[in-house]
C-alpha cells in the first residue's frame, strides 16, 4: 500500500485540473477512427516480450473544431486493444518472463483544462488469460506461417479482470513549424506507474487533428484529422517510467519488474493523395531483472482519405 501513495497524489493532482463536467450533449455523431499495430517483426525481427499488439478507437461527439474542449466528456473515445506479450523462446520458460494474452476495452475523453495544456482521462478494464482467445489467434497465426508454437502459451497468466485507471497531462510548445510536448502520465490497475516524457513534432505536420497515445510504445496516432491534410511530418520521443508494480511480472514467478522503465521512438507520416501512412520505431528499455537487453518494436498505421 505505502507504494501506492505517490501514484495517489500523482492521479489526484492530475484530477484537481479537471473542470466540471458540461451536461451531456443532446447529440453526438461519429467524429474519428484510430487504428494502430506494433509488432517486433517490423523492428528487431524477433519474436519475444512485447511482441505485438493492435488498438481501434472511435470516437464521437457533439462536433470536432480543431481544438480540444475546456471541459471533460464531451469528446468521448471508445478504445478495444489486443496484445501478446512472450518470453524470448516462445517453447521455454527458464529464466525468463511469463507469457501474457491480453484483451482491454476503455473509456477515454480528451480536452483542455487550461488553454495552454492538454489532458486524456481514461478508465477501462483488461482481461487477461486464455479465455479472451488471443493466444489461439497466434498459434492459428503460426501454423499458417509456418513458425514453431508458442508452447509457453500452455503456462499463460490466468483468466483475471483488471480494472484500469490513467491520466496523462501535457503542454504543448510551440517551436517554430514544429512542436515540443512534455508530459506526464499515472496508470494503476494492471500495473502501477509514473512516466515523465516529451515528443517533438515538426515537418508538414497535420493541423487541427486529435492525436492518441499508444499504450506499448508511446507513439502518438491519428484519432481525429485536421483541418490541413499536411504532408511529411517527423515525431521524436522519450520517456522515462518508475514502475511500482506490474500484474504481468507476478513475484511468485521468480522474475521482478524493471523499477525504471525508458523508451525512445522516432516516426514519419507521409501523404500520397488519397493515402496517408505512418512507420515508426520504438526502443524500449529491460522490462524485468534478468532481461538481457531492450528491445525494438515497429508500428504502422494505414489511413485511407475518400
Amino acid at each position: 500500500m505505502p507504494r501506492l501513495i505517490p501514484l495517489a497524489f500523482a492521479l489526484l493532482g492530475l484530477l484537481a485540473l479537471v473542470p466540471a463536467p458540461a451536461p451531456a450533449p443532446a447529440e453526438t455523431r461519429p467524429l474519428g477512427f484510430g487504428h494502430f499495430l506494433n509488432n517486433d517483426a517490423l523492428g528487431d525481427g524477433k519474436d519475444r516480450w512485447q511482441t505485438g499488439s493492435y488498438t481501434l478507437s472511435w470516437l464521437r461527439g457533439p462536433e470536432w473544431q480543431g481544438r480540444l474542449p475546456g471541459r471533460p466528456f464531451e469528446i468521448l473515445e471508445y478504445r478495444l486493444s489486443g496484445a501478446v506479450i512472450a518470453p524470448s523462446r516462445l517453447k521455454s520458460l527458464r529464466g525468463d518472463r511469463r507469457y501474457v494474452g491480453k484483451s482491454a476495452v476503455s473509456l477515454h475523453t480528451q480536452f483542455a483544462p487550461t488553454p495552454q495544456t492538454e489532458a486524456d482521462l481514461g478508465l477501462g478494464v483488461v482481461w487477461t488469460g486464455p479465455a479472451n482467445g488471443l493466444s489461439g489467434v497466434q498459434r492459428q497465426l503460426h501454423d499458417l506461417l509456418g513458425e514453431p508454437r508458442p508452447r509457453a502459451a500452455d503456462s499463460q497468466l490466468p483468466n483475471h479482470l483488471y480494472p484500469t485507471v490513467s491520466a496523462e497531462i501535457a503542454r504543448p510548445i510551440a517551436l517554430g513549424r514544429a512542436e515540443l510536448r512534455p508530459f506526464a502520465e499515472a496508470r494503476a490497475g494492471d500495473e502501477t506507474l509514473l512516466r515523465l516524457g516529451a515528443d517533438l513534432a515538426f515537418g508538414q505536420r497535420e493541423k487541427g487533428a486529435l492525436w492518441l497515445r499508444d499504450e506499448v510504445t508511446g507513439q502518438r496516432h491519428l484519432g481525429i484529422g485536421g483541418t490541413d491534410a499536411g504532408g511529411t511530418a517527423f515525431v521524436l520521443g522519450a520517456d522515462v517510467a518508475h514502475v511500482f508494480d506490474s500484474a504481468y511480472l507476478p513475484g511468485g514467478w521468480g522474475v521482478q519488474p524493471e523499477q525504471t522503465r525508458s523508451r525512445l521512438r522516432a516516426g514519419i507520416s507521409t501523404r500520397l493523395g488519397r493515402v496517408g501512412l505512418f512507420y515508426g520505431l520504438t526502443w524500449l528499455s529491460r522490462e524485468f531483472v534478468g532481461q538481457p537487453e531492450g528491445q525494438l518494436v515497429g508500428s504502422v498505421r494505414l489511413r485511407l482519405r475518400f
